[in-house]
């Protein structure tokens, strides 16, 4: 798929081919790709946990309402952001520090980072979430240009998948995504039309 196209042409896939398997190194590109996109303060709040196996998908279905594209798809992703991601205790600010002259411009870029998203559950869980999204979207547009298909969920039991899937503290599950390959004997109905520009922004 040209990369002009992944618009257009990037679905949400409710029938995915069970016989059709997503090689690993096709999952790998996909995520290498997929992590260009862009986080608070590069802090890149996330995790991924790659579900294959027939047990790990049935127990993921049980707690996502018995959805059979988890069954079917060769691999669904659940997606978590890290609530306490602007902490210091996050590896990529090691990384951070050789940006700065002087350590005093380092404490000061964490300290703002915790009082941008630490003072309250509430800008915590937008911090997870918000930042856990756009990787979301970023895979699903990693995964077209690949040429794989997939799509998101979050009609899930977000508490019962982080308690089967040992989900530490600190951390929330955002959302799933299936990945594979549409099932020829489904074929994708049209798109249903978008509100435009018009109908959506307002300008000031």
């Amino acid at each position: 798929m040209r990369h002009t196209n992944i618009f257009e042409e990037r679905r949400a896939v409710r029938f995915f081919d069970k016989n059709a398997d997503l090689p690993p190194e096709r999952l790998k590109a996909i995520i290498d790709l997929a992590v260009l996109a862009p986080s608070a303060f590069n802090l890149q709040p996330w995790e991924i946990i790659a579900v294959r196996s027939a047990e790990a998908k049935q127990l993921l279905a049980d707690n996502a309402g018995g959805q059979q594209k988890i069954l079917d798809a060769p691999v669904t992703l659940i997606l978590i952001g890290n609530r306490e991601g602007y902490d210091l205790s996050n590896p990529v600010w090691e990384e951070a520090r050789g940006i700065f002259k002087e350590e005093a411009g380092f404490n000061a870029a964490v300290q703002s980072a915790r009082s941008l998203y630490g003072t309250s559950p509430e800008r915590k869980i937008k911090f997870a979430e918000s930042n856990a999204g756009l990787l979301a979207m970023s895979i699903m547009y990693a995964a077209a240009y690949l040429g794989v298909d997939s799509h998101p969920m979050s009609g899930i039991d977000f508490d019962g998948i982080k308690k089967a899937f040992n989900i530490g503290e600190g951390k929330a599950v955002v959302m799933l995504i299936s990945l594979g390959y549409i099932d020829p004997d489904h074929p994708l109905a049209l798109r249903r039309p978008r509100r435009q520009y018009d109908d959506i922004v307002t300008e000031v």
